[in-house]
């Protein structure tokens, strides 16, 4: 792609839509003005979810763009406004297939059962970023255990002689 041409044609919403749909992270050479419209934005992340990256601070607190961006690349999460890093819908859906998405979520979705479960299904290591009350949470500690054996060096000690003894029982 010529970069001279994308720097001239940055305010040309038309230009810029074609060059999207081809490429969603060209994005990034979009004027700021493009950058924060919705509907050159959700084609951008129609052809690629990383293209989040370049959306304007405005859409990245826009549930249907963080729903479309996490899709394909669920690792956006990390580019959500605070706000969409409290939706439980959100985080719910991400962690379903990117448990690392626990660590962006708020405090209060780190302390939600449901979501901790999901989280740890997909990679047990991310137990570490589960509230101090769902890291002593026994299955939970299970489920982490079974997908990745790491994590059972991330528990509590009380919990880990706690599944020792019963290993050893």
């Amino acid at each position: 792609m010529d970069l001279e041409k994308l720097e001239e044609n940055k305010n040309n919403k038309e230009y810029i839509l074609n060059v999207v749909k081809e490429k969603g992270k060209l994005l990034e050479y979009a004027s700021d003005e493009l950058k924060d419209d919705k509907q050159l934005v959700l084609e951008a992340l129609k052809q690629d979810g990383e293209a989040l990256e370049f959306a304007s601070n405005r859409l990245k607190s826009d549930k249907e763009i963080i729903l479309l961006a996490i899709k394909s690349a669920p690792w956006t999460i990390c580019y959500a406004s605070e706000k969409i890093k409290s939706d439980r819908e959100v985080i719910l859906k991400c962690v379903e297939n990117y448990g690392q998405a626990l660590y962006f979520a708020s405090e209060r979705l780190r302390d939600d059962e449901e979501i901790v479960k999901r989280a740890v299904k997909n990679k047990g290591i991310i137990i570490k970023y589960a509230s101090d009350r769902l890291l002593h949470n026994k299955e939970i500690a299970e489920i982490a255990i079974n997908q990745d054996k790491r994590a059972f060096d991330l528990l509590p000690r009380e919990l880990r002689e706690e599944l020792e003894s019963e290993t050893n029982s």
